[in-house]
């Protein structure tokens, strides 16, 4: 995955735009994803800001209104268009600004965009009303929808040559994409509760005597709920600390970028393991101010100077 630097063709101005475009789209529904990618150099930004652009249309069709065969439909025309992107066959002057971006990105990076494939497929799992036994179960869901966005996002990054390990970096952004997916659905659990969907696992939800769901702002009558939130919280942080290991094997900027996005959701973590029943009252939330913070430690290299030192304990 390691990529050397070549001097890159200049943007055409159509091109320019669609990345324009792609970019208000992040800047306007991704904030804490792009608290992340505005620490990148221009050629990445602009790459991040395309597959966001498309990630965020194949989950805006999962969560809107249609009916099930027409979500369904949908999709399978959205995976018909990442084909053409694929193939290189979306021109420059075509009326779609994702598609026209995204296009113009796969072309400068390594971009593995079977990743794309895979989040239809998980955007699938939604609208078929999926429901996870077990966190083996819930795994396969999460690597689509959010695995599958961290080997993406590497494709963009690349390692440094010769950086020790990187033959798992794949696996590392992976699990980053896990943990913070897992992150995701615990803060959204009482919104997903009143859109019909759970995600935490049965057997999980059984131990703590939560299998009746969350459809109010208090926890389920003799519950435990603040166990069963610790207990995802210890399974999230620990999905952190794997997938922190890709930190040293990437070059400074994509490091604070990687560093800022999973640093803000670490932080939501803390604020759900003080208070597990904030989830349950509303949507658990950072100010700007501690965002600005988190991306300004991710770039001063901390983060991943401490995962340095850690792994080099472990090799001793």
């Amino acid at each position: 995955m390691s990529r050397t630097v070549e001097a890159q063709a200049p943007v055409s101005a159509p091109v320019q735009a669609a990345y324009s475009y792609c970019e208000a789209v992040t800047g306007q529904q991704a904030r804490n994803f792009a608290y992340g990618i505005r620490l990148l150099p221009a050629d990445k930004r602009q790459a991040m800001s395309a597959l966001y652009a498309f990630s965020r249309r194949v989950d805006d069709i999962g969560d809107g209104t249609l009916a099930e065969d027409a979500k369904r439909t949908r999709l399978e025309e959205t995976r018909a268009l990442l084909g053409r992107i694929r193939d290189g066959a979306v021109d420059e002057d075509d009326t779609d600004p994702v598609a026209v971006a995204l296009t113009d990105a796969a072309r400068r990076f390594p971009i593995p965009l079977d990743g794309l494939d895979e989040l239809i497929d998980g955007v699938l799992m939604d609208v078929h009303g999926e429901s996870y036994e077990t966190w083996d179960d819930l795994k396969v869901y999460c690597r689509c929808v959010a695995g599958a966005i961290g080997r993406l996002s590497l494709g963009v990054f690349g390692t440094q040559p010769g950086a020790q390990g990187s033959e798992r970096a794949g696996e590392y952004a992976d699990t980053l994409g896990l943990a913070l997916q897992l992150t995701n659905i615990l803060r959204d659990v009482r919104e997903d509760a009143g859109n019909g969907r759970t995600y935490l696992p049965a057997d999980d939800l059984a131990k703590f005597g939560c299998s009746t769901g969350f459809n109010s702002p208090v926890a389920p009558p003799g519950s435990d709920f603040a166990g069963l939130v610790h207990f995802e919280v210890r399974r999230a942080r620990a999905l952190f600390a794997e997938g922190y290991r890709l930190l040293p094997m990437l070059d400074r900027r994509s490091g604070a970028c990687v560093a800022a996005m999973a640093g803000i959701y670490r932080r939501l973590l803390d604020r759900i393991e003080r208070d597990p029943e904030a989830v349950l009252r509303g949507r658990v939330s950072l100010p700007g101010r501690e965002k600005a913070y988190v991306a300004v430690r991710g770039l001063s290299g901390l983060d991943t100077r401490t995962v340095s030192r850690q792994s080099a304990r472990r090799r001793a």
